[in-house]
C-alpha cells in the first residue's frame, strides 16, 4: 500500500493571539481523518514548529488538497510531499 508523507513547517516567530484556538481545531481535524482511515500516523517535531504526517489510501493531489484545510496550514512557510512505497 503507498503512503504520502507530508511535512510542514509553521512560523513560529509569528504565532497569532489564537493559536490555541488553531490547535485545539487541528487536533479535532486529526482526529476526524484518523477515524475515516486516510491519515495512519501523526509526528510532532522537538523543535515544535510543524509536524509529519502519513497518509494512506490517497494519492499526492488528495493530500494537497485535503492539508489546505488543517488549521495550521495558514501559518505554513513550508510544505513538503514525498510519495513512499511500502515494501514487503
Amino acid at each position: 500500500m503507498n503512503r504520502i508523507l507530508f511535512i510542514l513547517t509553521i512560523d513560529i516567530a509569528n504565532l497569532p493571539s489564537h493559536f490555541s484556538e488553531i490547535v485545539q481545531r487541528e487536533k479535532e481535524v486529526v482526529a476526524q481523518w484518523k477515524e475515516q482511515g486516510i491519515l495512519e500516523h501523526l509526528f510532532l517535531r522537538p523543535t515544535k514548529n510543524g509536524a509529519i504526517l502519513i497518509f494512506k489510501n490517497m494519492d499526492e493531489h488528495g493530500v494537497r488538497e485535503l492539508v489546505k484545510t488543517l488549521p495550521l496550514y495558514e501559518l505554513k512557510i513550508a510544505e513538503e510531499y514525498i510519495p513512499m512505497m511500502q515494501q514487503f
